[in-house]
Formats: C-alpha cells, structure tokens, sequence
C-alpha cells in the first residue's frame, strides 16, 4: 500500500505545481463535523484540513486531511485516517455568495490497522465572508476498505461525513500589468506599468478629452486628440502651450505666427512685412541685396555686380569710345647702334610729347619700334621691342597711365625713313615712331 500512496502524493504535487502557472488561487480549509459507520451506531467526531487550487472556473483540485475520532463504538480515540485528492466541480460564479459545488476522488484510508486506496464523493456550498474568506458545510459518502475483524472474518466499514469550516483564500490573482487590478477584472489589462489606473483598471482620464492622462501633454486641460490632448484657441494646429501667437491663427513652422508676405518670418519680427511675393529677405524679412547697390535681388537684374537703379541694377552703361586719329605730327626719338638706351636728347623729345598727352586727356598713343639692318632680321625684332620698352617705362614714370598706350609694334628693320646704304641714313631707321589718336 506505501507505494500507492507513494503515487497520490507524486500525483497531487504534479497537479499542484502545474496550477501554479496559470491565474488561480491557493485555498486553506479547516473545519471539523462529525461522521458514522453505516453498521454502526456510534457518531464520531471528524476534523477536516484541506489545501485547494484553483485549476479553471469549473473545477478545483483539493489536497484533504481526515481525521475519524472519539467514535463512542471504538475503543481507541482515532478509528481512521483518510488522505483524499479531490477534484471539486463547481457550480457557481466567482463572483457569487453562495457557491455550491459537488466533490469527489481517490484516497488513502488507514483502518483498523489496514491500508488501502479508497473513494469519496460528496456536496457542499461556501458561503463568501469577503474575498480572501469563506465558510463552508459538506456531506459526503467515505468508501471503506475491507479488513479482517477480532474474528478472522473480513469486514469493510463505509462512512458518511459532515463537516463544515472556514477557507482562507491566499496568493494573488494575476495582474499583468501590474496596476493593482486583477485581470479578471481589468477592462484595461496591458495598460503600461506604472501609468495611474481607474478601479476598471483603465488609464485615467483626467480632463475627459479621451486622451489619457499618460499621452495627454495637457492632463487637466480639455483639448484636442490630435494634439496630444492640447488645446488650440486659434485653431491653426499649434497647441496653445507651444503657441506663440494663441489668439491668431498662423502657420506651423512659425510656431503658431501669422506671415502676412510669406517671406517665412514672423509679422511680429517682420521689418518688411509688405515684401513682395518671392523675394529672398534676410533674418530681419526685409529684401536682400546681395551686391548692396541699393536695388532688392528680387528686381536686381545684375543682383552680384553692383549697379545703379536707372539701369535695373546693373552697371550704367557707357557709350563705346572709339579711336580717331589726331592730325598731328610727333617726332621720333633715335638710338645709337646696336643699343636701346635713350639719350638726352630723346628724353627731351618724349617730355615734349607728354605734355601734349597731358593736355589732352582723350589722347591715347601707339609706338613701333625699328632698327637699321645691320643684324639678322629676328635680332633687330628683338632689339626693337628694347627700344619700346625703353619709351614705355619712361612715359609712365612720367606720370602717363599705361592704359593710354593702346598699342605697341617691334617691327626690326621694317619700313625703313631712309635706305640703309651709309651711316647717315642709317641712324634715321634706329627708331621710335608715335601715332596719337583721340577717344570720341
């Protein structure tokens, strides 16, 4: 018989333990009645100690101590011990006073000194004190074992019960979420942790606007679910409280401020608050000018070059001045042989022509240099353009601006005043020439 009790209590910690995971509660009764043999006369006195589970709305699993004593038809004080899993049927509500159910299940009877699995089925109701505590009252029918009496014979005793008691409910029903309302009766179960809940366990909504008060950037404050819960007095979707214009409807990406021009600032900052459509403005909303000649870009046709406003923006426009030749005869400065310094008496002809120059302040002038031809003709190029240069920079330490030299021309041996045939008509082609020529 050990070994079958062996597998009751391996059978009820198995039942037990698998409960534990689902959303139930531990029971404890204790309670004490009395009981009789059916062959027998005597009633006894029968304590009751059981630990339940809750296992689904319909059933319970029960874990039951019995005791069977002080029976005025036994000699000893304890006639049976009886260990019982019981599954209870349920029929009732969690929810109601009264709770009637019907139990039954397998056991371990120890009788007379014998051992062995047994039965017992019976009835009974709880009746709720509150939620953690009930009482209860049961009758039921004890399936006996068969023993052998004082005389050698064997004997089964069958024993009925009646018993009533107390059962404290312990542990807690599931929370999922953790707001302190069971699931069983949260209308809200996943409500996020820590968010403050109503007795549904639903987040609470403070000011009624249906945004609650977790997401609601407004909690005591009616307003909008599209803004969080915010309202908006001017109606322009910018909450009041980002709002910096609430009392006039503006734009969002002004934070609520009104742009009369659509310059993308703010009339409340807006300088220029009349801008034409369009228009580029700086951080002030006025018009740009990026060449800063007075004229906006947005009507500047020459918006980096500054300009005048008579011509759009753009630079005034000059009238082309072109080149007329002055009827006036210059006489050429010389060199001597081979070489492109200028002598005295050059120097002294080309302060008679600055002055000329300075005079007349529209005159621009062209030089050719030439040489006899005594070298090879790419040797006195060269030694014309010398003699260019020799002139040039003397003009302009003079004070002559080099933009009124509008042409200089190294022509060697080239176009020669007088034939090349003796020294003296030599020295006439080793020279500067000068045309002067007058802008209109």
């Amino acid at each position: 018989m050990k070994r079958y009790f062996l597998l009751l209590l391996v059978l009820s910690a198995g039942l037990l333990v698998n409960a534990q995971t689902a959303d139930k509660k531990w029971g404890l009764g204790l309670g004490a009645g009395a009981y009789g043999n059916f062959d027998k006369d005597g009633v006894g006195l029968m304590p009751e100690l059981y630990l339940s589970r809750y296992v689904s709305p319909t059933f319970d699993l029960m874990l039951v101590q019995n005791f069977a004593v002080f029976n005025s038809q036994v000699q000893n004080n304890l006639d049976a011990v009886n260990t019982l899993l019981n599954l209870r049927l349920k029929l009732y509500k969690d929810a109601s006073a009264v709770k009637p159910y019907i139990y039954g299940g397998p056991g371990l009877l120890f009788d007379n000194g014998t051992e062995g699995l047994n039965l017992n089925v019976g009835v009974g109701s709880k009746f709720s004190l509150s939620e953690s505590v009930a009482l209860f009252v049961e009758g039921g029918y004890i399936d006996g074992i068969t023993y052998q009496d004082s005389k050698g014979d064997d004997r089964k005793e069958d024993m009925w019960k009646v018993v009533g008691g107390i059962e404290i409910s312990m542990g807690k029903a599931k929370d999922s979420d953790g707001d302190g309302v069971p699931d069983k009766k949260d209308d809200c179960p996943e409500t996020p942790f820590g968010v403050t809940v109503d007795e549904n366990g639903c987040p609470v909504d403070t000011d009624g606007d249906g945004v609650v008060d977790y997401i609601d950037d407004c909690p005591q404050v009616a307003g909008l679910t599209s803004l969080k819960g915010c309202p908006d007095n001017d109606g322009d979707g910018v909450a009041d409280k980002d709002d910096e214009c609430p009392e006039v409807a503006g734009k969002v990406e002004l934070k609520g401020c009104p742009d009369s021009d659509g310059d993308g600032i703010a009339d409340g900052k807006d300088k220029c608050a009349d801008t034409p459509a369009g228009w580029k403005v700086d951080s002030d909303g006025c018009p740009l000018d990026s060449d800063g000649d007075g004229v906006a870009d947005g009507e500047d046709k020459c918006p980096n070059q500054a300009g005048v406003a008579s011509n759009n923006g753009c630079p005034e426009e000059k009238a082309e001045l072109k080149p007329v030749k002055v009827d006036l005869k210059v006489i050429p400065v010389y060199f001597v042989v081979d070489k492109s310094y200028l002598t005295d008496y050059s120097k002294g002809k080309l302060d008679d022509l600055m002055k000329v120059l300075k005079s007349n302040p529209s005159y621009v002038v062209d030089l050719y240099g030439y040489t006899d031809d005594l070298a090879t003709e790419e040797y006195n190029v060269a030694l014309s353009a010398k003699r260019i240069d020799s002139v040039v920079k003397y003009m302009i330490g003079k004070g002559l601006d080099s933009s009124r030299i509008t042409k200089t021309e190294a022509l060697g041996e080239a176009n020669p005043a007088a034939p090349n045939e003796s020294e003296e008509t030599r020295k006439l082609n080793r020279r500067v020439e000068f045309e002067l020529f007058e802008m209109k």
